[in-house]
């Protein structure tokens, strides 16, 4: 049992590591360093947080509504069949929901297409070449 949660602690924790951009090696990358590199992309972050104002919060919130009105109705269905259809409804609404805001959380660690461009397009302007994210 101990295994068990020693592995999901390590999956959660992988879990929440954010995606980053990678620079490509360009003149101006060696010319300022590594560290100089990662602070620019701090900053360009911190510049895309100010600027993005619409969040997951909001879809986050709107999916779990749904899956759990789903599930509800599944679970009622189910319910129904075995005579518990109450039961069901309560259960399977919390199934779905729950399951909605987990898959919430893996999907937060990458960021959304337009916080990548706006990164992107300001490390662009700072002189930097970014490949990709990971």
């Amino acid at each position: 049992m101990k295994k068990v949660l020693l592995v999901c602690l390590f999956l959660a924790l992988a879990g929440c590591s954010v995606k980053r951009p990678v620079l490509y090696p360009n003149a101006h990358l060696q010319k300022v360093g590594n560290a100089q590199a990662q602070l620019d992309i701090d900053d360009c972050c911190r510049r895309a947080d100010a600027y993005i104002t619409s969040g997951p919060n909001d879809e986050t919130l709107k999916d779990a509504a749904k899956a759990g009105t789903i599930g509800a109705a599944g679970g009622a269905a189910a319910g129904a069949v075995w005579g518990h259809a109450g039961k069901g409804a309560a259960a399977g609404a919390a199934g779905g929901a729950a399951a909605s805001v987990t898959n919430s959380i893996f999907k937060s660690r990458e960021p959304s297409p337009v916080y990548k461009n706006f990164v992107n397009r300001c490390l662009r302007e700072k002189g930097y070449d970014s490949i990709g994210w990971q």
